[in-house]
C-alpha cells in the first residue's frame, strides 16, 4: 500500500497555496477582453517591469505565449524562424508556428548546454538574395533555461551576442523564458539582464513558481498590442481574468526565492542517484531543478520496469526511452521526499532484479 507520495513529474503539478486560493477568492475583477481587469493588468505591469520591458500580456500557457510571440515577429506567412532542434518550441508545441501561423522552422543543433554555436545561426539565415526560394529570417528563438537539456542556463553573454546578430540582420529575438527565473537564480544574474537583448520573452508562472494557470508575454507596447489581438484570435481571450492572475501574483511574490531551495535539493538527489549501482547522472550538468538520468546498459532493466516499481511506492517520474528517465523538483518537494526518493529508487532496482533472477 503507498503511504507517501513524491510527484517528480514536473514542476508542473504543484498545486496552489491557501495564500493562492485566498487571493483568488478577494480578487479584484472585471473584463479583460475589454481591457478592464485591473488584477490582469497589474500582474502584467509587473512582471514587464521585472523583466525590463514595456509591457506585459497574461496568456492561458507557455504554449500560447510562445505561438503568439512568433506569430507577431513573423506576420507574413512563409517567414522562417531559427530555433534549436531540441527546444520546446519545435519539439513540444504541436508544430504550432506552422500549422497556424505558416511559419517554417529552421533547427540549428542544440549544444549539451542548450545553446546554439553563433556560427551556425549565422550560417542558417537566409540569404535575402535568395528570396524567389527561400522562406524569410525574421526571428530567432532561444530557450533559458533549456529543459530537454536538463535545466541548463543560458548565459547574459551568450544572448547578448545572440542579440547582436539579430540585430546585425535585422531579425528579432524572443526567449522562451519558460523557467527563466531557474536561470536567473542559478546564475546569480538579475532576470532583467538575461533579458536584456530579447525583443520579447515568455514567462511562465506555472512552473518553478508554482502557478495553477498561466504566463505572461512581454516586450515594446506596439508587440503587446499586436499580441493582444492575437490572443483573442486564438480563443485566449478570458473575462474575469483576474482571479487567476491573483495566484499568480502570489506565486511571483513568494516562490522565487524558494528556487535556490529546489536546485539544491535537485543536486543532492542526483549525487544520490548516481551512487546508486545501474544509475548514472551527469551531477554536473545538473544546475537546476531538472534531473535526466540513465540506467546503465547491460544492468536488465527497463526504465519502465523501473517506472512501475516507483509508481508502487508513490513515487511518479517521466519516461524519456527506454533506459532514459526524467525528474524535476518544485517548492513542494521536502528535504525528506528526495530521501524518500532515493530510498524508493533502491528498493525499486531491488524488486526488478529480483524478478529478473538476478
Amino acid at each position: 500500500m503507498v503511504t507517501k507520495s513524491v510527484d517528480l513529474r514536473s514542476d508542473t503539478v504543484t498545486k496552489p497555496t491557501e495564500a493562492m486560493r485566498a487571493a483568488m477568492a478577494t480578487a479584484e475583477v472585471d473584463d479583460d477582453v475589454l481591457g478592464a481587469d485591473p488584477t490582469a493588468a497589474r500582474l502584467e505591469s509587473e512582471v514587464a517591469k521585472i523583466m525590463g520591458k514595456e509591457a506585459g500580456l497574461f496568456v492561458a500557457s507557455g504554449t500560447m505565449g510562445n505561438l503568439i510571440s512568433v506569430l507577431v515577429h513573423c506576420d507574413i506567412r512563409g517567414s522562417e524562424v531559427i530555433l534549436g532542434d531540441n527546444c520546446h518550441i519545435h519539439i513540444y508545441e504541436n508544430g504550432g508556428i506552422s500549422t497556424i501561423g505558416g511559419v517554417h522552422p529552421r533547427p540549428v543543433k542544440n549544444n549539451d548546454d542548450g545553446t546554439m554555436d553563433i556560427g551556425l545561426i549565422e550560417a542558417a539565415i537566409r540569404d535575402p538574395r535568395g528570396e524567389i526560394v527561400y522562406p524569410t529570417t525574421r526571428l530567432i528563438c532561444l530557450e533559458n533555461s533549456h529543459a530537454n537539456t536538463g535545466g541548463r542556463c543560458l548565459s547574459a553573454e551568450y544572448t547578448d551576442k545572440v542579440g547582436e546578430l539579430a540585430k546585425k540582420h535585422g531579425l528579432k529575438l524572443h526567449i522562451d523564458g519558460a523557467r527563466i527565473f531557474n536561470a536567473s537564480v542559478a546564475l546569480g544574474v538579475p532576470v532583467n539582464r538575461l533579458v536584456q537583448a530579447a525583443d520579447s520573452v515568455s514567462v511562465c508562472l506555472s512552473k518553478g513558481l508554482g502557478a495553477p494557470v498561466g504566463s505572461v508575454i512581454v516586450g515594446s507596447k506596439s508587440f503587446i498590442s499586436k499580441a493582444r489581438r492575437l490572443r483573442k484570435t486564438l480563443g485566449g481571450g478570458m473575462r474575469q481574468l483576474g482571479f487567476i492572475c491573483a495566484a499568480a501574483f502570489v506565486a511571483l511574490k513568494e516562490n522565487v526565492a524558494k528556487l535556490e531551495g529546489d536546485h539544491k535539493k535537485a543536486k543532492v538527489l542526483a549525487e544520490g542517484l548516481n551512487q546508486i549501482k545501474g544509475l548514472r547522472v551527469n551531477v554536473a550538468a545538473v544546475e537546476t531543478n531538472i534531473i535526466f538520468f540513465d540506467i546503465v546498459e547491460g544492468s536488465k532493466i527497463t526504465a519502465e520496469k523501473l517506472y512501475k516499481k516507483l509508481e508502487e511506492h508513490g513515487v511518479l517520474v517521466m519516461l524519456e526511452g527506454p533506459l532514459r528517465m526524467r525528474i524535476v523538483l518544485h517548492h513542494q518537494i521536502s528535504s525528506s521526499d528526495v530521501l524518500y526518493t532515493l530510498s524508493c529508487f533502491q528498493q525499486a532496482l531491488i524488486g526488478v532484479q529480483e524478478e529478473n533472477g538476478n
